[in-house]
């Protein structure tokens, strides 16, 4: 159906321009009841949008300043591919010390959302061990030494615990704060993981020590390749994953 669907949400509901950051999907300030909004039009299933304006009430109901989706107006949280949230105002991270407040912010999401269910068609970085496709990721497409390098990388991190991460915290696009608080916006990435894939922060604002942070940074830059396998940026990921004949720590 398209922009089309815009029309669910009431009359005199106005696309006024592109946003930038979106890949798989389009992406647009919208104005709804007068309000200044986002919508974002993409391909995914029901049952995955089901599952990420569930966790965005949720996160909102526990404290956590996320986008809320705006329903429809016989009441849905998304038509035809197409969700509708709010506008969440603030600037992007700019110091040290405001990247421990993202890190503080990531780490209660981790913590609200231990035994999340996976988001539908998903999989972890643990479950690619075994598996070899799981929405955007086709191992079977990367070069067999890649995936190699990958899963070992992977692997550092079997047998820990999971919850929700974010997918993409430390692109400055998604994080919009204020000296009152750290709002994360833009979750299409996000899904049930290793909370490590989320700590690898400019700075170290996690405070890993090193093992750890050489873990999560391994990890982190193999689920990247495998996501956006084969762009430049992708392969410029799978080049900082070390070879299998490379100790690692």
């Amino acid at each position: 159906m398209g922009w089309e669907a815009l029309g669910r949400w009431g009359e005199g509901v106005t696309r006024l321009e592109p946003l930038t950051g979106g890949v798989a999907n389009d992406v647009w300030s919208v104005r709804v009841n007068g309000r200044l909004a986002v919508g974002r039009l993409g391909a995914r299933s029901d049952a995955d949008l089901a599952w990420e304006t569930g966790l965005l009430r949720y996160l909102d109901r526990e404290g956590l300043t996320v986008p809320q989706p705006i329903p429809t107006t016989d009441g849905r949280l998304f038509a035809d591919g197409l969700v509708v949230m709010t506008y969440v105002e603030g600037g992007p991270p700019e110091t040290e010390s405001d990247w421990r407040r993202v890190a503080g912010t990531l780490r209660r999401l981790h913590q609200l959302t231990r035994g999340w269910p996976q988001r539908p068609g998903w999989r972890s970085s643990t479950d690619l061990l075994q598996a070899a496709t799981g929405t955007k990721i086709d191992l079977g497409a990367m070069p067999p030494e890649g995936v190699a390098r990958c899963r070992a990388a992977w692997a550092r991190l079997a047998g820990r615990r999971t919850c929700v991460v974010h997918g993409d915290s430390n692109n400055l696009g998604n994080v919009r704060m204020t000296a009152e608080r750290v709002a994360l916006i833009d979750w299409d990435e996000s899904h049930v993981d290793v909370p490590d894939l989320d700590l690898v922060l400019p700075d170290n604002a996690a405070d890993l020590d090193d093992t750890a942070h050489d873990i999560a940074a391994q990890a982190s830059a193999a689920w990247e390749a495998a996501v956006c396998w084969d762009d430049e940026y992708a392969v410029g990921r799978l080049a900082e994953v070390r070879a299998l004949g490379d100790a690692f720590s």
